[in-house]
């Protein structure tokens, strides 16, 4: 089976019929291979699915002479697969801070948690400071811990841009903690 033609014929005209036979064979593949890299079924289920969904959305994008189909399949799936894990620690990281005590460490010292919390109050004070556009990829980027790609695509901007207003804002940051100190 030329698995490339087969995703020309759904980027060149929406051929179903091709999209079927792709989704056929690589669907089960998908999976299996998520099965074998510790997802639970309902993950590899997910992931071969979503796999497919963006073969079909993004079949124009593939260039069978930089890579073949099974390839540039593939690779999607493992990016899927990369996505949920960093997607599912980041809500076990932000489910972690919201389940810890607001009481301190008894044995931290009192003026340690005190400059963390007067730290803290800083930083917050002073990112409100910035403009609306570099506030938010700062808190994306480094509240959220979302990747830069992510962000972009999130607020519907140019990676570029993202990575410009960030720098800009930590340059801003440092003037506005260095007024402070």
């Amino acid at each position: 089976m030329d698995w490339a033609d087969l995703i020309g014929r759904v980027a060149s005209s929406g051929d179903r019929e091709a999209f079927k036979g792709l989704f056929e064979h690589f669907a089960p593949r998908i999976k299996a291979l998520m099965l074998k890299a510790g997802c639970s079924a309902d993950e590899a289920e997910e992931i071969a699915q979503s796999t497919l969904i963006a073969v079909w959305r993004k079949a124009s994008q593939f260039d069978p002479s930089t890579s073949g189909a099974a390839a540039w399949i593939f690779t999607i799936a493992r990016n899927l697969r990369i996505d949920m894990f960093r997607s599912k620690a980041r809500a076990d990281r932000v489910r972690g801070v919201a389940e810890l005590p607001d009481t301190p460490d008894p044995a931290e010292p009192v003026d340690a948690v005190l400059s963390r919390v007067q730290d803290a109050a800083r930083i917050t004070s002073a990112i409100e400071l910035l403009s609306a556009e570099q506030s938010r990829v700062v808190r994306l980027s480094f509240i959220e811990e979302r990747p830069h790609p992510e962000i972009a695509a999130l607020l519907g901007i140019p990676l570029g841009t993202v990575k410009s207003r960030i720098r800009l804002a930590m340059n801003r940051l440092r003037e506005l903690l260095d007024e402070e100190a």
